[in-house]
C-alpha cells in the first residue's frame, strides 16, 4: 500500500530546513504489519561526550528492527542523534537508552542497537542491546 496522506500526520520535521536537536522520535504507520521484515539504519556521524572529561566520543550506531505498528521517521532520528552531542553518558548506558526510546516509540517485534565507539586510550567499545526475540527471516 502506498503512503497515505494521514501517514504524514504528526511528522513535524520532515521537509523543514530549520531544525534543532530533539529527544522526540517521530513515527508513521507500518503498512505491512503482517509481514516480518528488517529495517536497518546506520550512521557513522554520532557524537556524544565523555561524562568524566567532557571530550567528544565518536561512534557508528546501527539500529536493526522488525517493525510492529510504527516505523521511525529518519529525519527525526537524525535530530534525536544530534541531541546527544552535548550529553555526557557512558557508552553502555547510551546504547541502552537509545534502545529504550526506540522500543517506547515503535513497539517493535524485535530491535537491536549497536554502538561501536571509537578507540580511546587504546580501547574500542562496542555495545549491543536488544529487545524481543529476533525472528527468522
Amino acid at each position: 500500500m502506498a503512503t497515505q496522506p494521514q501517514d504524514l500526520t504528526g511528522l513535524s520535521h520532515l521537509g523543514k530546513t530549520q531544525n534543532t536537536p530533539q529527544q522526540t522520535l517521530e513515527t508513521f504507520p507500518n503498512r505491512h504489519a503482517g509481514r516480518p521484515y528488517v529495517v536497518e539504519l546506520t550512521t557513522e556521524e554520532f557524537t556524544c561526550l565523555c561524562p568524566a572529561t567532557g571530550q567528544p566520543d565518536f561512534a557508528k550506531i546501527t539500529i536493526r528492527y522488525v517493525p510492529g505498528p510504527r516505523i521511525v521517521e529518519s529525519k527525526s532520528l537524525k535530530l534525536y542523534f544530534w541531541s546527544y552531542r552535548q550529553q555526557g553518558m557512558f557508552h553502555e548506558h547510551l546504547t541502552n537508552k537509545i534502545l529504550d526510546d526506540l522500543v517506547q516509540a515503535l513497539d517493535p517485534l524485535w530491535c537491536e542497537v549497536i554502538g561501536a565507539f571509537g578507540v580511546r586510550g587504546g580501547i574500542g567499545i562496542t555495545v549491543r542491546a536488544a529487545h524481543g526475540k529476533q525472528p527468522a527471516l
